[in-house]
């Protein structure tokens, strides 16, 4: 014969264990609520009605918070920075060389459409310096980008 179980060392042989309780039973619904001193209402305390549902017998439970675990793994955040898109005017961003937020000041130079400009100019007979006109406005001129602190290239911007 095999060992004795839980059950029947506990209830003798021929008692068979007993099904566990209700739902019901456990939660206390169907009329029983706990009595005893209210404690005062806090962050862990709530009211529970009575009975009839209309609160005439308020009794008070408490509930435990969590506790965090210890052996919880900790998560860190990191940030990728979005590639930036240099545009004709200044740019917000954090310079790669520094490492500080800043607002790039811009520097222009002539690039290809300033010079398709002026040839464009020559050949419509703006020959007496009215081609040279495209080198001073800032509209036609590639753009750079530099950091005010370190004074760092950091982008540019090419019309063409």
């Amino acid at each position: 014969m095999a060992a004795p179980g839980f059950y029947q060392a506990a209830a003798g042989p021929s008692v068979m264990p007993t099904a566990p309780p209700s739902y019901e039973e456990t939660v206390g619904v169907g009329g029983y609520y706990p009595t005893g001193p209210v404690p005062a209402p806090g962050p862990t305390t709530a009211l529970v009605s009575g009975p009839d549902g209309k609160g005439t017998n308020p009794q008070y439970y408490t509930h435990s918070m969590p506790t965090p675990n210890p052996s919880a793994i900790t998560v860190q955040t990191v940030y990728v920075p979005q590639p930036v898109s240099f545009v004709d005017r200044p740019v917000q961003m954090c310079c790669p060389s520094c490492n500080k937020m800043i607002v790039t000041q811009l520097s222009y130079n002539a690039g290809a459409l300033t010079w398709l400009s002026c040839g464009s100019l020559c050949l419509l007979g703006c020959v007496a310096g009215c081609c040279f006109i495209p080198f001073c406005v800032d509209a036609l001129q590639d753009v750079d980008h530099h950091c005010p602190n370190c004074k760092a290239l950091v982008g540019s911007y090419k019309r063409l």
